[in-house]
């Protein structure tokens, strides 16, 4: 069986890749990481659990043959609960979790656990590795000091600065506006003292052509060019925006290749993008990030490429 690592209100990319498992007679079990909680019976012995789902599905973890941590959500709480206890109550439940997760180490996994969180939680260290790989990574600053940052955008940024938070506050494939990714000009630096209530990441604007995102899977490439040149991302474009199939030069395909090996990802969506200057910028790997708008308006078999890792090495591994 391959479990699903998810949550409640997935859909598509989850669907064809269970459509997929279908096809092959593989079975799945789909583990809501939200609901992970009071509404599951959990119980974890030192190397092994059993688990029943809010549906009633019974899962043993001997049964878990590979892993795909598609995504992992904040645990829901219930509205019943005292104020008070909600935060014990989460704390209890992703210990819980965790211990789950981890009692699964000995089965392949997309992507490995603790590798992911590494690599998720440290884009300066994902910069470090890109450049190591010989790929172009804009200066870079995370920073709380307004006077750090002013002296940064002087340095460095040539009139134009983007501000961007190191993590999102909300995961989705519709675009919505969940980052704050905004630009700095020299007026708008007048109140920088304010970000020591919230660090960012600082970088200088870059004159570009267009945007990239680059779905990664154990070697193989599936690229998406949008035409979207003012707008600081694609996630929040507006307007008469769309997707087309990329072709990766060789030396960027072999860089990226590089890196991911070096990181340990075997599954990543990378943001990058081309310059108005010709040259082509990593910005970040993300190894949960989202790709569905690139499987339906392109038809990359992306989910399908997933479980075919999985079932390969799940029998690699038997």
């Amino acid at each position: 069986m391959i479990l699903c690592i998810t949550h409640s209100r997935d859909f598509y990319n989850i669907d064809l890749f269970f459509e997929y498992l279908t096809s092959k007679n593989i079975p799945y079990f789909r583990l809501n990481s939200d609901k992970l909680n009071h509404a599951q019976k959990i119980s974890i012995s030192q190397n092994s659990f059993e688990l029943t789902d809010e549906s009633g599905n019974r899962l043993k973890s001997e049964d878990v043959k590979s892993v795909w941590h598609r995504k992992s959500w904040r645990i829901d709480t219930p509205e019943e609960l005292d104020e008070e206890y909600k935060k014990i109550f989460i704390q209890e439940y992703s210990t819980l979790r965790y211990n789950l997760f981890t009692a699964l180490e000995r089965v392949p996994w997309i992507n490995p656990l603790d590798i992911e969180n590494k690599i998720d939680g440290n884009k300066m260290l994902q910069l470090n590795i890109a450049e190591k790989n010989g790929l172009i990574v804009p200066e870079t600053l995370f920073s709380n000091d307004a006077e750090a940052i002013t002296a940064f955008f002087y340095t460095y940024c040539s009139g134009k600065m983007v501000a961007k938070l190191h993590g999102v506050i909300s995961k989705s494939m519709g675009g919505e506006n969940f980052l704050s990714t905004h630009i700095i000009d020299e007026d708008s630096l007048e109140n920088i003292a304010d970000i020591e209530y919230c660090p960012m990441i600082f970088q200088p604007y870059i004159e570009k052509e267009y945007e990239l995102r680059i779905v990664y899977l154990d070697g193989e490439f599936f690229t998406g060019k949008i035409n979207n040149s003012e707008n600081t991302d694609w996630r929040i474009a507006k307007g008469n925006y769309f997707w087309s199939d990329y072709a990766l030069p060789e030396n960027i395909k072999s860089g990226l290749t590089g890196m991911m090996k070096e990181m340990g990802l075997y599954l990543g969506a990378i943001d990058m993008i081309r310059g108005k200057d010709g040259k082509y910028y990593f910005l970040e790997v993300n190894p949960q990030g989202e790709w569905g708008m690139l499987q339906k308006d392109l038809n990359f078999p992306i989910a399908q490429r997933i479980a075919d890792n999985l079932i390969k090495r799940m029998k690699t591994n038997e």
